[in-house]
């Protein structure tokens, strides 16, 4: 009884893998890739680049600003004690489902009045956020209180915060083809201190 129940959660543990990727595959397809390019100009440009996201979102912004510190960027995380003061020639990225997380507004809203540029990634490019932004990447996902089976059958957002992740990653995959820097000299900014 024990094997057939192993065998029963690790046919629903492969079924979920499976929803999982083929949402990806389809999500992939949609996503603006144009939209990403441009944003390279304005990340290679910028004097500090600054990322902000709340919950999982957050999560994905702040595995985002390791790896662009990993390319060289000057990266911060809005709200960590080292944080300094955004400032006209900066970015702020900000990750946000909804578009309408009341500190993330105000973060854009606080960069455009410095003179700072704002990219955000949501899935509504009407949503106060997209508004503010210089740039919107828009993830074609449900929201985390949209219940949409035909885009997601994930929880609560999930599928946006997976697809930030990845968006993110082929982003920064593509400042370091750009860039030409080996694996080595990216090591060489790795966390030593673990």
């Amino acid at each position: 009884m024990e094997d057939i129940l192993k065998n029963k959660e690790s046919q629903l543990i492969e079924s979920a893998m499976s929803t999982i990727i083929n949402e990806h595959i389809k999500l992939i397809h949609s996503i603006n890739y144009n939209q990403l390019a441009k944003l390279i100009p304005t990340i290679n440009n910028a004097k500090h680049i600054f990322v902000m996201g709340a919950g999982r979102t957050g999560l994905m912004m702040k595995a985002s600003a390791m790896r662009l510190m990993h390319l060289g960027y000057q990266v911060h995380v809005v709200g960590e004690t080292t944080a300094p003061a955004i400032a006209e020639g900066d970015v702020l990225i900000a990750g946000s489902g909804s578009g309408t997380t009341s500190g993330i507004v105000r973060a854009a809203e606080t960069a455009k009045n410095v003179g700072a540029d704002v990219i955000c990634f949501t899935t509504d490019n009407t949503s106060n956020l997209a508004t503010l932004a210089n740039y919107t990447i828009v993830i074609p996902a449900a929201q985390k209180q949209a219940r949409d089976e035909n885009v997601s059958k994930q929880y609560a957002g999930s599928l946006f915060e997976q697809s930030l992740l990845l968006s993110f990653d082929a982003l920064i995959q593509t400042l370091w083809d750009l860039d030409g820097s080996t694996a080595a000299e990216l090591w060489k900014r790795h966390a030593n201190m673990e």
